[in-house]
């Protein structure tokens, strides 16, 4: 009974968690594209600010506020460099 019980249990937990993540995964993808469409309105390059924008938030799961600096917020998304030494992150 007890390991019948147990077997259950684990299951469910294991049910639930694969309905979690999803809805998760949706929460962040709004956060970012509404952050990054904030982050990126004044950029004079949008598609690009927002492609990097949203590649650096998936990442650090942050962006910092107003459309330019305070990088200091977040420090994963300030710290980012491409392959020639520089800022990724817009």
């Amino acid at each position: 009974m007890k390991l019948r019980f147990a077997t259950l249990l684990l299951c469910s937990l294991l049910l639930s968690s694969s309905f979690l993540e999803p809805a998760m995964a949706d929460d962040d993808s709004s956060y970012c594209s509404n952050n990054c469409g904030v982050r990126c309105a004044k950029a004079g390059v949008q598609d690009r600010c927002l492609k990097y924008c949203g590649i650096c938030c998936k990442e650090c799961k942050c962006v910092p506020s107003g459309t330019y600096g305070n990088k200091h917020e977040c420090p994963c998304y300030r710290d980012k460099l491409n392959s020639k030494g520089k800022p990724k992150c817009p």
